[in-house]
């Protein structure tokens, strides 16, 4: 920083040629003639101290703009990418990289849970050594490809990591932390019960996702599947307790002329109210195939177990056709009784409807030997 400012001006022939600002106080030279060699001299010592020291200043700033250049303590780095994509079953990293080390420090990972005021600790890091918590113990550790590295490493993603973590750096003085969020890809799928719409309270809404191999989804994961082009008009839970629908073409029964986006049934009461359930699954550890029928549903059962397989749940049959891109124009039996099956290329005899998607027959009579059956094989590695 300068600490002083000059104006120097230089008058040749009674016109001022050259003025710059160097030192405070003011201090002009002024010539009606043609200054001396000694005066010139002096002069051009100033206007090349003044050139450098602005040239130095207007760099400084320019670091500050571009952020390379930072003031005090500053022990992580911003990540490049705040949130991180997976899928379930991969191994993901979190990243969390140090400037530098402090002295002493710990490294403390935990996931944050907004309904959750309670910390969630994952692991803790002195450098050396490190303790696992919560139920990650087993699937975490941290990826020390470096001194500063302390970014934490998810192996076999499942539904539940999905979320935001948070890294710590804790020394005592000067605790500094990021947050990432981690996003799996996947599918949301509307959930009823056998017994019609609107069965389910919030705890059977969590159970019954469970079953069919996924879990209640977040308003930002329906949200995504909206924006995909999923229409349903009848209400469901999401994770955090709110009940919603998604709706693409507007019609009465669904919010009559309103815009299309997601509906709010607003807060409900999440043991008495009862409602559909939206269920999300992401990739399989495995595969689902069709066997040709008629069978029964408990010969589609004992025939999915005599090929080393079991009959596949409504999550199994999403993944397989969001992922996998499962084609199949015949009904099969599933876990829960239902019979379904999925489209990838629309067409007439298959249904009839203009969009991608898994069909429903709804809940046929189990003694009915009229449709086949999907099975899941899962892959061990």
């Amino acid at each position: 920083m300068l600490m002083q400012t000059i104006a120097v001006s230089v008058v040749l022939k009674d016109e001022v040629v050259c003025s710059h600002k160097l030192l405070n106080p003011e201090f002009v030279i002024r010539h009606r003639g043609f200054p001396s060699r000694m005066e010139l001299s002096y002069i051009l010592l100033l206007l090349l101290f003044a050139s450098a020291s602005l040239q130095d200043h207007s760099v400084y700033r320019n670091v500050n703009r571009n952020q390379d250049h930072t003031t005090g303590n500053q022990y992580l780095l911003n990540p490049i990418h705040s949130v991180i994509h997976s899928t379930r079953g991969a191994n993901v990293t979190l990243p969390c990289i140090m400037r530098r080390r402090p002295r002493s420090y710990k490294v403390k990972w935990s996931k944050v849970k907004p309904e959750d005021p309670l910390e969630n600790l994952i692991v803790i890091s002195n450098g050396q050594h490190h303790k696992n918590y919560d139920k990650l113990r087993g699937r975490v550790r941290l990826r020390r490809s470096h001194r500063l590295d302390a970014s934490l490493i998810i192996t076999n993603v499942s539904l539940e990591d999905e979320g935001r973590y948070k890294c710590e750096l804790v020394n005592g003085l000067e605790d500094q932390s990021l947050t990432l969020a981690l996003q799996l890809e996947g599918v949301v799928f509307p959930y009823q019960s056998k017994e019609g719409r609107y069965h389910f309270n919030y705890v059977e809404a969590l159970q019954v996702c469970e079953e069919q191999d996924g879990r209640l989804a977040t308003y930002s994961q329906l949200y995504q599947a909206w924006t995909d082009g999923l229409d349903w008009c009848n209400a469901g839970w999401l994770l955090e307790g709110s009940v919603h629908y998604p709706v693409i073409v507007t019609r009465e029964p669904c919010g009559g002329n309103l815009p299309p986006g997601i509906r709010s049934y607003g807060p409900k009461d999440k043991l008495k109210d009862k409602y559909d359930a939206f269920c999300f699954t992401s990739s399989l550890k495995g595969y689902v195939y069709f066997v040709q029928g008629p069978m029964t549903f408990q010969e589609a059962s004992t025939n999915c177990r005599t090929r080393k397989a079991e009959i596949a749940k409504v999550g199994h049959l999403y993944a397989a056709w969001k992922f996998l891109g499962l084609d199949y124009c015949d009904g099969g039996w599933l876990s829960d009784g239902s019979v379904r099956y999925p489209i990838t290329d629309p067409r007439e005899r298959c249904g009839g409807l203009l969009d991608p998607g898994v069909r429903s027959f709804g809940f046929p009579n189990k003694e009915e030997r009229l449709y086949g059956a999907y099975c899941y094989a899962a892959t061990h590695t």
